[in-house]
């Protein structure tokens, strides 16, 4: 069987390979999905990929699957590993990590001000895949990003450096860095005028730099033998595929509660009203990863969070029993329940950890309104994706209360009942990520079908 286009998804412990055929016309179809486990750490990702493609096969009743050409997506030996070097953290360091974020990294450390040798030992510890260096508004404070490139190259690191700085500061940084073996990126200020985010060509670069270096990584020297197609981290891929949507319906927020985190993507400007009481500016597309919450690896947090005797009880369940066998995918009806549960707590905590609260503040003229965080208030959707919003039985009712959690109207965030639920039922929202960045009318069109919003092709 021949297929167009195959994507894949390289996650830590298990690689999906998506199938697409009729991407070239008017009428684009997502055919089916293959899995096996990540070969990473076998030290060669094509067994995995191979595998994957082999489940397909079987999936689809056919002996053997040849394709035209491949994307993929990668989330495999810990992802996207960032540190970000800002001037001041509020400002400079913040863009950095929003940019960062938004790329699909996970941040592993952010500085402010002058790295000192700790600093610098910090990095080398991290041993990151990529370093952004930011610093200072156009035509504003200069010493900073120079003493901090001089470090970096001084002390022996090799990983790729992203500069996104002071636009003064372009040609002696390149020359720093031109007398080392990093190799050294410039992009546009992510912080260009004061309460002014610019992140955008940062985010598309850390992409670039991602796809000419993650074929490097040990277990990926051979990906490029199978992948003809864009390499981009699969969160990132999300937010392509967030950003993408949001250009056809409006405002939304997607949601992703995952087994390690629980991530958020939004993409919306806000209102008029809370624009003219916020005290810093928030990007326009903006993305949260919430390390400790996770339905499995990071089931724990949740459960101590909620109460392991509060949980006991609500769900009439034996919860050593059931925690001694839980397993990633649910099998049982009482690990149905837990998972449920913990899905719920981990999302509620997650929006409100990434959207924006109002707070009151005492002045000489009295207490004052300011709102702090991203304005959520004007979203129209809020969208499921991930294996437990688009598998698990109980999964409207979740995302019902999710949706309705601004009860207290204190959340910059939609009243109850103001927000329609989607899902990306063929669980294919990174898939289409990677793959708008050659075809965005076919990923779009697939976009639409998987959230129910454009009727399948037979």
């Amino acid at each position: 069987m021949f297929i167009d286009i195959l994507v894949a998804e390289i996650g830590s412990t298990t690689t999906l390979i998506n199938a697409f055929s009729g991407i070239e016309t008017a009428h684009p179809r997502f055919i089916g999905q293959g899995q096996a486990p990540t070969s990473v750490l076998e030290g060669d990702v094509r067994i995995g990929l191979n595998a994957a493609i082999d489940d397909l096969a079987h999936r689809l009743k056919v002996e053997k699957i040849e394709y035209g050409r491949m994307f993929a997506t990668s989330s495999a030996a810990g992802g996207l590993r960032m540190c970000v070097h800002g001037l001041v953290y509020d400002m400079t360091v913040k863009a950095a990590q929003a940019a960062a974020l938004g790329a699909g990294a996970i941040i592993k450390l952010a500085t402010a001000g002058k790295l000192s040798e700790y600093d610098i030992a910090d990095v080398k510890a991290i041993n990151p895949n990529l370093i952004l260096l930011a610093g200072g508004t156009d035509y504003g404070e200069r010493e900073t990003a120079v003493y901090n490139a001089k470090a970096l190259v001084d002390s022996g690191l090799k990983m790729p450096v992203i500069y996104a700085g002071n636009i003064q500061n372009r040609r002696i940084i390149e020359d720093i860095f031109s007398h080392s073996e990093i190799p050294f990126y410039i992009t546009e200020n992510v912080y260009p005028k004061l309460d002014l985010l610019n992140i955008e060509p940062a985010r598309k670069i850390i992409h670039k730099v991602f796809e000419e270096h993650i074929v490097k990584a040990a277990g990926m020297e051979h990906i490029r033998e199978m992948v003809s197609g864009n390499i981009i981290p699969t969160p990132g891929a999300v937010m392509e595929a967030t950003q993408l949507l949001y250009n056809d319906i409006g405002d939304l927020a997607v949601i992703d509660i995952g087994g390690a985190t629980t991530d958020v993507h939004s993409v919306t400007a806000g209102s008029d009203e809370i624009a003219v009481l916020m005290t810093t500016p928030e990007p326009f597309a903006k993305r949260t990863v919430e390390g400790d919450l996770g339905l499995y690896i990071n089931a724990g947090n949740l459960i101590y969070m909620l109460g392991k005797a509060e949980l006991e009880n609500e769900l009439n369940i034996d919860m050593d029993a059931v925690i001694k066998d839980y397993k990633p995918i649910p099998e049982t009806p009482e690990q149905f329940k837990l998972t449920e549960r913990l899905c719920l707590a981990a999302g509620l905590t997650a929006i409100e950890r990434h959207a924006g609260a109002l707070r009151y503040i005492y002045t000489p003229r009295g207490r004052q309104t300011i709102a702090e965080g991203k304005d959520l208030s004007k979203l129209k959707y809020l969208v499921g994706t991930g294996g437990a919003l688009t598998r698990l039985p109980n999964r409207e009712k979740i995302m019902r209360t999710i949706a309705d959690c601004n009860a207290s109207n204190v959340m910059l965030y939609p009243k109850p009942g103001r927000l329609q639920l989607l899902y990306d039922n063929d669980y294919i929202f990174a898939s289409l990520g990677v793959l708008s960045k050659a075809y965005p009318k076919a990923a779009l069109s697939l976009l639409r079908q998987s959230i129910g919003m454009e009727s399948k092709e037979n």
